[in-house]
């Protein structure tokens, strides 16, 4: 069988239906690639993994008509409390950082979602649209490209053919490797342990990020007395706490936690993810661009992995839709560079500041503490300088795309 499409996406995360749903707006016909069997992506069960989606990230999902299917499941993140420390003592320092959504005219800084319900949207609304063609449980086994366009050879014998690839298919993207794309960067030596966890009292629309020598710990609000835990740990250790069982595995997280909001309780799976830097020494090639994770994945330090890739979502949307307004090869090298250079330099520059945010702040060096103490004082005194962090959390700095203003 083989099927013709304008876009061939490669990767049924979110950020390739996302950007089948972009490119939909412009008239463009896309075809998903997606390797999970039929019905995984749009399973409800809860399991605690959610994202922390800055205000541009939802704007771009408003765009494409997906944020109305879930703004009920959402919750506002209204502040973002930083501090250093160890477990079990807590803070070591008065200095810290307080940003509020009320600094900024723009409103809300962001919104923290369930992956469950980000999935199953993004596929709901695929679902409905007649230019958006799904293949679930399909992988690619071969694609070539000529001066016309792009054939890809899936492993059950279909032959798709579209005028762009995109490779959405995240850190170890075939996609990427098939067209001869190497990557650059390294293990930080540490793993993240993912879970939610329900407590007596309300956060409050507060999320916390908690430095610890060993890695940092990430507790983002969820709706209702509940919220997302993404906690750093070396290899070792978090190999050994992720074999606990979910009792002695509560004990172990409740010291570095603390008592704040008052007893805690683990709910849903649990889950762990080892942490690396890995960037792809170009965005594109012939016909071919790479998106979010297949293009740069960092550390989850300021949670900005997925607005990341929904940054590159709309950055080649806008430029695709300007291209074809204006008669041009949308998938020509000319049109493609404008998106490299778009997005090249502003994901060499987050993920340089994530690398070397991790490595000030994950050890107890004394000098390196009373470093980042004062420095931490210091833009939490100055408030011109605290919105541009504000701003910066919320997507809103820098040249940004049609979807997202």
């Amino acid at each position: 069988m083989s099927t013709t499409s304008d876009i061939l996406i490669v990767g049924g995360g979110q950020n390739g239906p996302a950007l089948a749903l972009a490119l939909a707006q412009a008239g463009l016909r896309s075809t998903v690639i997606d390797a999970l069997p039929p019905g995984r992506q749009t399973d409800d069960n809860f399991d605690g993994r959610g994202y922390a989606l800055a205000l541009a990230s939802k704007r771009l999902l408003a765009a494409i008509g997906v944020w109305p299917r879930v703004a009920r499941q959402s919750q506002p993140m209204l502040e973002i409390k930083v501090t250093d420390g160890r477990a079990g003592e807590g803070p070591l320092s008065p200095f810290f950082l307080h940003f509020d959504h009320a600094e900024i005219e723009e409103g809300l800084m962001g919104f923290m979602l369930e992956d469950r319900f980000l999935r199953r949207a993004l596929s709901e609304a695929m679902a409905e649209n007649p230019l958006i063609t799904v293949l679930e449980g399909e992988t690619v086994t071969a694609q070539t490209v000529d001066q016309t366009g792009v054939t890809l050879t899936l492993a059950s014998g279909t032959t798709l053919r579209g005028r762009l690839l995109v490779g959405a298919d995240g850190r170890r993207s075939g996609t990427a490797e098939r067209a001869g794309i190497k990557r650059t960067g390294w293990d930080y030596g540490q793993t993240a342990l993912v879970c939610a966890i329900e407590h007596d009292l309300p956060h409050h629309g507060i999320a916390h990020q908690f430095f610890m020598p060993p890695g940092p710990l990430a507790i983002l609000p969820l709706p209702g007395n509940m919220s997302s835990i993404v906690w750093s740990e070396t290899h070792e250790n978090a190999a050994h706490i992720h074999a606990l069982s979910d009792e002695d595995y509560i004990q172990v997280l409740r010291p570095r936690f603390g008592d704040f909001l008052g007893n805690i309780r683990l709910v849903g799976k649990r889950f762990t993810y080892p942490l690396n830097l890995t960037l792809a020494n170009s965005f594109t090639a012939e016909r071919l661009a790479l998106v979010g994770d297949a293009a740069h994945g960092m550390h989850p330090i300021a949670g900005q992995g997925l607005n990341a890739g929904l940054r590159d979502v709309a950055a080649l949307a806008h430029v695709i839709t300007h291209a074809q307004r204006r008669g041009e090869d949308y998938a020509s090298e000319l049109v493609l560079d404008r998106y490299r250079e778009w997005r090249r330099f502003d994901t060499a520059t987050l993920a340089v500041t994530t690398d070397l945010t991790n490595k000030l702040f994950s050890n107890d060096n004394p000098f390196l503490r009373l470093a980042r103490n004062i420095g931490m004082g210091a833009v939490n005194a100055l408030p011109s300088l605290r919105r541009t962090f504000i701003r910066e959390a919320a997507g809103l700095n820098g040249d940004l795309p049609d979807l997202m203003r």
